[in-house]
This record gives structure tokens, sequence and C-alpha cells, in this order.
């Protein structure tokens, strides 16, 4: 709890909420919690939390009441327990409410429009089959309607519920109390005009069907959906699982629940760091790439402060633990994710916002025709019959259709690219991008160090010069001496043997190859060694530190031979790939934790503007940038691919996490680019733009083929062939417009990085 000077306290909590079917609901609950008084909250509908802060006065108690007033259930998260029970796949009603209902529904629709299969009561199976299909498979979208209606609110759901509810009554009228039910009634395959009073039709293929279609759109929401969680237990599965803590001398093994402030553990090389902490004993090189995306592996001795979750690269440490558990800067980056994903604005299905003005008017008209036909004294089974056939023909199974289809195609479109699009609110967002951050180190760079160049002395032959450093660096550890070997060995070949080798902490290395005592390291080794660099070689030196690179001094036998550079290395499509954003309208920013005359470098090699680059920054601060940008009126998206980007990512209008990348990032991003390619990232964007463009024509035809037959329905001409074709024709035209998404292409010369995705690839990020 907090207090301001002159404020009532001020207090902080996370609610569960049930029941919610769209954004809408989420807003509605938002709106809800806000009008009390000292009450600030943010509802997340993917997360299915609210986030509220309230004044001294309100309890916990009444949030819920309020949250449940509105219709919807609220909780206070669970204690964590030691073991964690499985979890609990939310998904798993919908997938059996659909196999179910599935199951029920196609013999149904056969019968309906086969007239081959109408036996002497088939009706009456119809209806033994329907009637689960509607009442218990539908329950959900009766349940979210009854809802809006009492709120005054009208979505996909309330057109749903009403439109089956509609043709399963009149079925039933039609069954019981007209002549539908008699033996032998059929319906013939013909598409006749003709009035009638309705007593001899039944609907129930229609009610079945559309409950089925929605129930399928639904649970592939709800699997992707199931996701939004996924990057926080990423981020905690970093930590490490065991430490080995120093007690009286003695270390044990315990689980890192145990490490308690103030206790004494020890790292061996490649061992993640259990705490943070300070190093007491020994020193070695620490790769903290993921906390500050620097690809340099940071030296660290007694009395500098190291990171939990980051890893011991060189040699032997004894850290003493002085943040554990939720204190330790990655669980601070685990609640920055959180914050960013609760505070994201939720996108509303398209459907829903075309329902919320379609269902009112349908209403009107039903309203209208019955009032009409009334009216003119038709009488009232032929006047009810024209109204309810306006509500049965209104509602269009292909709406079920429009998003799912176009998003299977799109999605599946994009797995063979090696594009992964994670759910429909992506879609939306990537209309409205104009700002594009990418992450520097992983995204642009490759994230791994490479020998850039060989600066030989005078008189110095370059491949001996380095021939000899890579045979006495191949004996280290560590990241940078691994670049100079490999690239000795690829260079050279076999590589000499190494005598009396020895590390020197911090510095470099030493020892004897074919008869030569050689040092490798910074200059002041040499100088340590009285290996002066003579002044070409500290020019090499300068401008290699200034362009951001790591300069490696070399010298023998009483003088300093050389100089070789490594870096971070350029992706070679990088460049490509910056302007093909900028050519779909976009402003290329470079983001980095790394030094800024390195970002600049990087900057310029690909293209992106000097005062476009912001460098130095802590992940909280990446998430700092995002907001600044949206907060000018931008609609930015992040490219990235480390443990540092993950809070950036969800803060994002549209995150993309590189498929090389770490699992964090990947499960915090809405597209991931499976290969690893920042030209994916151009093509990611044009493919959710034309599935977007996809999905808006599918809701458009999967209204219009239905809403040009409401006429019939209002004029008591419609039977239930004509309803029956109606769906059928939308639903097909759903279905070919959502194919034609196979033929999306790439840009031409992308084509070389978007061959078949390898199966390990795709089976991995499931």
């Amino acid at each position: 709890m907090t207090t301001a000077p002159g404020t009532h306290a001020v207090a902080d909590v996370e609610l569960l909420i049930g029941g919610m079917t769209c954004a809408s609901c989420a807003n509605r609950i938002e709106k809800k919690l806000n009008k009390l008084e000292g009450v600030t909250a943010t509802v997340n509908y993917a997360t299915e939390k609210a986030k509220v802060t309230f004044a001294e006065g309100i309890t916990p108690a009444d949030l819920i009441a309020t949250v449940e007033q509105t219709g919807y259930t609220a909780a206070l998260p669970a204690p964590p327990v030691a073991e964690p029970a499985a979890e609990d796949d939310p998904a798993r009603s919908l997938r059996d409410r659909l196999l179910i209902s599935t199951a029920l529904t196609v013999p149904v629709v056969a019968m309906a429009m086969v007239p081959a299969l109408q036996f002497e009561y088939w009706q009456w199976l119809s209806l033994t089959l329907a009637a689960p299909v509607v009442v218990w498979g539908g329950a959900p979208f009766h349940r979210a309607a009854w809802t809006n209606l009492r709120h005054g609110a009208a979505t996909m759901d309330t057109l749903v519920s009403l439109g089956t509810i509609a043709a399963f009554a009149w079925s039933l009228y039609a069954l019981f109390l007209g002549s539908a039910g008699m033996p032998g009634m059929t319906h013939p395959f013909e598409l006749t005009i003709v009035r009638g009073d309705g007593s001899a039709n039944i609907y129930l293929e229609a009610a079945a069907g559309v409950t089925t279609f929605i129930l399928a759109g639904r649970y592939a929401e709800a699997r992707s959906k199931r996701r939004a969680g996924a990057a926080l237990r990423a981020l905690l599965e970093l930590g490490a699982k065991d430490v080995a803590v120093l007690r009286d001398g003695v270390e044990r093994r315990v689980p890192v629940a145990e490490l308690a402030v103030g206790d004494e553990f020890v790292l061996r090389p490649g061992e993640k760091i259990a705490a943070d902490g300070e190093v007491t004993e020994g020193s070695s090189a620490v790769d903290a790439s993921m906390l500050t995306g620097e690809p340099v592996p940071v030296e660290v001795g007694p009395g500098d402060i190291v990171a939990g979750g980051t890893v011991n690269a060189g040699g032997r440490l004894v850290v003493r633990a002085t943040r554990v558990g939720s204190e330790t800067q990655l669980a601070q980056m685990a609640r920055l994710v959180e914050d960013a994903q609760n505070g994201k604005a939720e996108v509303q299905r398209l459907a829903d916002r075309v329902s919320g003005v379609f269902v009112p008017i349908v209403l009107a008209l039903a309203v209208g025709t019955l009032g009409f036909w009334i009216g003119t004294g038709a009488g009232l089974p032929a006047a009810f019959t024209a109204a309810v056939a306006v509500l049965i023909i209104a509602c269009p199974c292909a709406l079920g259709l429009a998003t799912p289809t176009a998003l299977m195609v799109g999605t599946g479109r994009g797995a063979q690219l090696g594009i992964l699009i994670k759910g429909p609110e992506v879609l939306e967002s990537t209309r409205r991008v104009d700002t594009v951050v990418l992450d520097k180190t992983g995204t642009v760079t490759t994230g791994h160090m490479t020998l850039r160049d060989v600066v030989p002395a005078a008189g110095q032959d370059a491949e001996e010069l380095l021939r000899v450093a890579g045979a006495l660096e191949a004996a280290s550890e560590h990241p940078i001496a691994q670049a100079v070997a490999r690239a000795a060995a690829e260079r050279a070949g076999d590589l000499p043997a190494v005598e009396g080798f020895a590390n020197v902490e911090g510095l470099g290395v030493t020892g004897v190859v074919e008869g030569r005592a050689v040092v490798v390291g910074r200059r002041a080794l040499l100088a340590d060694w009285s290996l002066p660099l003579p002044a070409e070689l500290e020019r090499a030196t300068a401008d290699a530190e200034a362009a951001g690179r790591t300069a490696i001094a070399v010298g023998w036998d009483g003088a300093a031979r050389g100089v070789l550079v490594v870096a971070d290395a350029l992706k070679p499509t990088s460049a490509a790939a910056v302007r093909q954003l900028r050519d779909l309208g976009l402003t290329p920013i470079l983001l980095t934790g790394d030094n800024a005359a390195a970002a600049r470098a990087v900057a310029a090699e690909v293209g992106i503007d000097p005062d476009a680059v912001i460098a130095e920054v802590l992940p909280k601060e990446k998430v700092d940038v995002i907001r600044r940008l949206q907060d000018e009126g931008r609609t930015v998206a992040m490219v990235g691919d480390g443990v540092n980007d993950a809070a950036a990512l969800a803060q994002a209008d549209l995150g993309l996490a590189m498929g090389t990348g770490t699992d964090v990032a990947i499960e915090a991003s809405d597209l991931t680019l499976v290969r690893g390619d920042l030209r994916g990232a151009a093509d990611a964007i044009r493919l959710a733009r034309r599935t977007l463009a996809t999905i808006k024509g599918n809701l458009f035809w999967a209204f219009a083929y239905n809403v040009a037959a409401i006429p019939l329905a209002a004029a008591g001409l419609l039977n239930p062939m004509i309803a029956g074709a109606a769906m059928a024709f939308s639903s097909v035209f759903v279905v070919t417009n959502s194919l034609r998404l196979r033929g999306f292409a790439p840009l031409p010369e992308n084509r070389d990085a978007v061959t078949a995705v390898p199966a390990g690839a795709l089976a991995s990020r499931a």
C-alpha cells in the first residue's frame, strides 16, 4: 500500500475476471469499476484480469461485488503454492462443446439439404439431434446475450442467440402445432417463392449449423488467447532451479527457493546466477545480454554486482545474495511484461462492432414486419411467420467462418513462409502501424561475436598473426577468444599446440606457441610485458573502439605484432529489411542496450537515421521509450529477440519476435519470424494486412448474402431451401475468399528466405 501526503491511503489489487466473451465486455466492466469513487481500473480481455487502484473506504469485496453486478465473475488470485497443480486448459470446455455439437449437427444438415435422406420421421430425429446443440452447445452465446441485453448492448453473441433461438422455437411450433410433424414431411429441393404461414417449415439445420460454426471460431480464438500469460511463465523458467550454497565452508546443493539474502553461493562456468548479488571471490566474464542487450560479456570481480538469470561464462565465482525471489531483476522484468500486457488496449472484434449496428436494425425490421402484416389483416400466423423468418435469415452462419477461415488460411500461409500470427487482434494493429522500433543485438545483428578485421604491424603477415593468436585463444572459454579461434581455424585449418597457457583475469591470455611467448589481450596487458603498440596500431585500436568494436592486441618476442577487431556481426539482409519497412510507410528506430558508438555504427550500415538511434537503455527504459512514442500519437511495432525485449514487445501495439531468440520474447510478441531474418518483418506486416482485408471482405459478404434475402422473409416468401441456400452460398463465398490468401507471395527479393520451414522449428514453438 502506498500513501501520498494529503491524500487517502491507496492500494492496488488484481482481480481474475470470468464470463467475458469479447472486448466490449472488458470495456463494460472497466467503466463500471471506474464509476466507484477513488477507483482506477483497467480490464484486459486477453489475460482476463483487472488491475485496480482504490482509495481508503473501498475493499476488494466491494470491487468483486461491482463486477458481479455487471453480470460477470471476479475473484482474488489464489496464493502461490510450492507445487502448482497441472494447469487446466480453459479452451477444453469449448473443445468438448464443439466436438459433440459437430457430431450432432452433421446428420441434421445432411437430412435437411438432401431429400433422399428424409425418411418418414426424419424431422423428429433432427429435433432430437439439434436440441442439445442449440441449448447446451450454444449456452455460452445465450448467457452472453442475456448479459448484453441487461446492459443495453448488442454483440455477435446477441445476433447468434437471437437467430438460433428464433429458428429453433419456430421449428418447435411447426413440429408440434403445425403440419411439419406429420409422417412423410419433406423439404423438397426447390427455390420457389411462395407465401405461406410457415407451419410446415423447420429450420433446425440453421439453428444447429450456426451454433457449431460459431463454436469453431470461438475455440480457435480461445486457444490463441490461452498463450497470453505464457510470457510470464517463460520468464520465470529462465531462473536457476537449484544453487550450490556455501554453509560453514561446505557446498550444499539446494532448491533456489531456499536461498536467503546474505547467503553465499558458488558459480561454475556455464551456470546461471541464482539471485542478484555481489561477487566476493573470483573473477569471470558474465553474459548479461538478456538484461542489457550488450553482446560482449561483462568482466566481474570482487565487489561487482551480478544479476540473477545471467550466465557465468568464465571462471569460478562466489556470490553473496542481495536480492532473492520476487525482488530480483528477473522477477521485476516479469512484472514489466505483465504490466505492459495489462495496459495494452484490446481491439474489439470486427464482428461485434458490425453486430452492434446490425442487431438493432434486424430487430426493428422484424417488429416492423410483424406490425405491417397484422395491420394488413393477413392474420397472426402469417405475420409471425414473416417476422421470425427475418430473424432467422439475418443470422448468417458465415459470420462464424469469416474470421477463423481467413486466420486459418493466412496463418497457414504465414507458417509456410516462416511467419507465425497469434490472433485476430494482431491483424487490426498492423493496419495503423507507422513506426517500427528495432532491437540491435540478435535482430539487426547476429548477436554473436565475430572477427571483423585483422590489422598487422608493419612487416607482419596478417594470416600468421591470426594463426598464432587463434591458437592461444582456442584454449580460452571467453566468447571473444572463441570468436578469434573460430576465424583462425576457418582460415588456417589446424592450429598449433599451446604450452604454458595462463589466463590473466580481466586482461587477456598468455602462452607459448611454436616456441614464441605470445600475449593476447588488452593494451594494458601488453604494456605489462613491455610490448607498446606503435602509432599505426594505436590508431587502429582507437578507430575500432570509436565504432563500438572490441580491439585485441597481439604481441610476441618483444614486440606488438598487430590488432584483431571483434564485433557483433551485422546480418547480411538487415539493410534490405530496413528499406522494405520504409517502403511500407514505416519509420525505423534503433533501440538497444548496447553502447552508443556501436549503435550508431550499425544504424549507418543499415540505413537508419542517426537521430533515430536510442542506445544504452535498460529493459524498463525500453518500455518507457515505446510508451513515449505512443504518447506522441504513433502506432508502434517492435522487433526484438531477447529477454530484455519482452516487456517492450508486450507494450508495443504490434510485437514481432525473432524465432531464433528467446521463448520469452516469442511469447510476449504478436508475430514470430521463425527464421530470424529481419526481412520477414515486412512480409509479416504485408500478410497481416492482407488477412485483415480478407476478414473485412468476409464479414461484408457474410451479411450481404443473407441481407439480400431479408425482403423475401419480410414479404412472407421465404422457404427453408432459400434460407439454407443463402447460408450455404455465404459460407462457400467466405471459404473461397479466404483460400485466396494461399496465393500470398513474399517480396521477390525475399523468396530465398522463405523456403519450407523445418518441421522441428515450428514444433518447438508450438
